[in-house]
């Protein structure tokens, strides 16, 4: 669990006006990857406004491909959902289309927050 907690608070030191959701993803990745976890892919972070899951969706890893994603501005709410398995990155959904495990049987580890952004300085932990 502490090596949630700390890819969490990294990913919140970069959440700022004017960085971009993929550092959001970069951070969390980076330090999840030097752990030897597997980041998964399959559910990610999100925005909050008027409804619990709004865009901007929020990854815990950078896909390239996807360039830098949207810009982070002053006011916006978001999740990020750090998700970590101690094993390979993927994830299987069970026949009762809810319950989640690891594509490996490995164990997995979660944690959440829901920063508000400031105009000046990444909000706190």
């Amino acid at each position: 669990m502490d090596a949630t907690e700390e890819s969490l608070k990294r990913g919140i030191k970069v959440s700022i006006p004017g960085n971009r959701i993929g550092d959001i993803g970069t951070a969390v990745q980076t330090y999840g990857e030097s752990l030897g976890y597997g980041v998964v892919r399959e559910f990610v972070g999100h925005g909050i406004g008027r409804h619990l899951h709004e865009e901007p969706q929020v990854p815990n890893y950078r896909d390239p491909s996807k360039g830098p994603g949207p810009l982070l501005r002053h006011g916006m709410c978001i999740a990020i959902e750090p998700m970590f398995n101690i094993g390979g990155w993927e994830t299987l959904i069970l026949d009762d289309d809810w319950t989640v495990v690891t594509k490996d049987g490995k164990p997995h580890l979660r944690i959440l927050s829901i920063p508000s952004l400031s105009p000046t300085k990444a909000p706190k932990y």
